[in-house]
């Protein structure tokens, strides 16, 4: 069986490694001690939960995961940090936060609270139908009506997404760029991400209206 995939970023030398052993044998982890190497990790890899401290170098835990919801990513989040006040939980949740655990805290709860994400966010029936296909963004697959289930990377869900939730507006490349992609991307990457979706799944899967952009297609 296939172990949840998980990010951790915590920069503590002693307490980052004694998690990332612990959470090893129920998840596959790749541990990030900075915060700005964390942003750009979660940007593009694909995870099924994140475990995030609130202090970190490069930029904190907080405008961390602010910053991954802007761009559209909803992969589930628990925050760690030794601040523990009702504020400072309520800042960690309002930022987007699924969930919230202070230092220093038993691992027994914090599988727990793991298994309670991946629960959850597993429940949702986000169903959103193209055609004859049927596409699950908290899964990031899309179900064939030939072949099954096909699995996305995560800027190709959030593209994906993009363009099925307002099937009929057209998308510039700017806006889909804003939207899905991180600073420093270009235009191209756009077009290059569309291409795979389209080798992926159907060659009409998304409309291309020339001069304007994309749009959702009819396959």
């Amino acid at each position: 069986m296939r172990h949840p995939t998980l990010l951790l970023i915590e920069d503590d030398p002693k307490l980052g490694p004694l998690i990332e052993q612990v959470l090893a044998e129920s998840y596959t982890v790749t541990r990030i001690p900075d915060g700005t190497v964390g942003l750009e990790t979660a940007s593009t890899g694909e995870f099924d939960v994140m475990v995030i401290d609130r202090r970190l170098p490069g930029i904190d835990g907080r405008s961390l995961v602010s910053t991954i919801r802007s761009r559209r990513i909803s992969t589930p989040v628990l925050m760690l940090t030794a601040l523990g006040t009702v504020g400072d939980r309520v800042e960690g949740l309002d930022a987007g936060a699924n969930d919230y655990l202070v230092k220093p805290f038993e691992f027994d709860e914090l599988l727990a609270r793991l298994r309670a994400l991946l629960r959850t966010f597993a429940d949702v029936d986000d169903a959103i139908a193209i055609g004859e296909w049927e596409f699950h963004p908290s899964s990031r697959s899309i179900h064939s009506p030939y072949s099954g289930s096909i699995q996305l990377t995560a800027r190709e869900s959030d593209l994906l997404q993009l363009l099925a939730e307002q099937p009929l507006h057209v998308f510039s490349r700017t806006q889909i760029l804003n939207s899905v992609f991180g600073s420093g991307e270009q235009p191209g990457s756009v077009d290059t991400y569309v291409h795979y979706l389209r080798r992926k799944t159907d060659s009409h899967i998304i409309t291309t209206v020339r001069g304007q952009g994309y749009r959702i297609g009819e396959p």
